[in-house]
């Protein structure tokens, strides 16, 4: 029975009819086994390290926290939901694995405050326990291109677990630290900040929460439906185009990423990084390397849906005005409550476990597009019980 439930994730269909469709399709979304645990880490007062020029940093940390659960997933067969956040990351993970995720994210947390000096907290919540309060946690698989599908979340679960991580009475219990080494292979920012494709003007960073769980499927569809009809299709308004990426060469973003992976920087390893690094120069030119880079702008992760929609697009202003007309007419009607931040570029982290097809690619704006958008959208929630507390 376990072993079963440790492959639901994986044993889902994977939906390819249009996203707004799917997600009123209310049978193609699978309650998440009680026994799994929702796992979140964030970056404290991610706000302020943005605003103070660490977006990087943060961005890295955030990413350097899914490698090392992927890692540990693929070892052990296992396929998980996961969702990028800009300054951290969710996962919903079988009770197989649990302990050893938790173990080296502990470890992992300890790194990066060495290394960066900024707090990631990691903390743990059972579904069953989400269950038990009274939120639902539903799950579907959606796919737009041939390769790549990712993890739809209906539902207010994750954002309650949330509440309870990233409250202050959260106290993590019961977990050593003790993991032997934490597993960073794989991970990867070769990539400069990334320009908008032709015809683009700007990078939008955009997140939507619907106001009543209810009628969260359908405010979700008409979001999605919107940003259709406006910046036409998912292909369409992909920040990321093979035309405008810029390979990183230089050594210094290159011991960045080694002092992340390793905990220190070695010289062998820098050199040998920066050997790679050469050789991929080269690499993008042959025609497997091109196919890899066709590959990496369908694989990269620039939509997430996990109770709430985050995504990084990019069009004109002309667009985006259009798009924040309707969500305000949305945001009147009091269904949504909405934040963007709008930015001159995207930047992307990379997790590369072979470069045929085993490759993932993390989307945020530059100067911290998500955390950005999440501190207005903060903002609006307290706004919202000030005035709801006054009536």
């Amino acid at each position: 029975m376990s072993d079963n439930q440790d492959h639901f994730y994986s044993n889902l269909p994977i939906n390819k009819i249009p996203l707004p469709q799917l997600l009123v399709e209310n049978q193609l979304f699978k309650e998440v086994p009680a026994d799994w645990h929702v796992i979140i880490t964030d970056i404290k007062s991610s706000t302020a390290a943005v605003n103070a020029g660490l977006h990087e940093n943060v961005n890295l940390i955030a990413t350097g926290s899914i490698v090392t659960v992927l890692n540990i997933a693929f070892k052990a067969n296992i396929s998980v939901p996961f969702f990028f956040g800009g300054d951290g990351a969710t996962f919903i993970v079988p009770p197989n694995i649990v302990t050893d995720v938790m173990k080296s994210l502990l470890k992992y947390r300890d790194n990066t405050f060495q290394n960066f000096n900024l707090d990631l907290r990691a903390g743990i919540v059972a579904v069953d326990e989400i269950y038990k309060k009274g939120h639902t946690l539903k799950i579907s698989r959606f796919s737009s291109s041939g390769t790549f599908s990712i993890p739809i979340v209906l539902g207010d679960g994750l954002a309650y677990a949330e509440q309870i991580i990233k409250g202050d009475d959260y106290l993590l219990s019961g977990h050593d630290t003790t993991s032997d080494e934490i597993d960073l292979s794989g991970m990867q920012c070769r990539w400069d900040k990334i320009e908008p494709p032709e015809n683009s003007e700007e990078v939008v960073t955009l997140i939507v929460i619907a106001q009543d769980c209810a009628i969260q499927s359908k405010v979700f569809s008409k979001v999605i439906h919107h940003l259709d009809q406006i910046y036409g299709s998912a292909e369409k308004r992909q920040p990321i185009s093979v035309s405008k990426l810029i390979f990183r060469t230089s050594f210094n973003s290159l011991g960045q990423e080694m002092r992340h992976r390793l905990g220190k920087i070695k010289l062998f390893e820098l050199i040998k990084s920066w050997f790679i690094n050469i050789y991929g120069y080269i690499y993008f030119r042959t025609e497997s390397g091109k196919n890899y880079l066709k590959q990496l702008v369908e694989m990269s992760d620039t939509l997430v849906i996990d109770g709430r929609i985050n995504t990084v697009i990019t069009g004109t202003e002309q667009q985006r005005l259009a798009l924040q007309k309707e969500l305000d007419k949305i945001e009147k009607e009091g269904m949504i409550l909405y934040a963007l931040y709008v930015s001159g570029e995207s930047i992307m982290s990379c997790y590369v476990r072979d470069l045929e097809d085993d490759h993932i690619h993390f989307v945020d704006g530059a100067e911290g597009g998500y955390t950005q958008a999440a501190s207005v959208l903060k903002q609006k929630i307290r706004d919202k019980l000030i005035v709801s507390d006054k009536l």
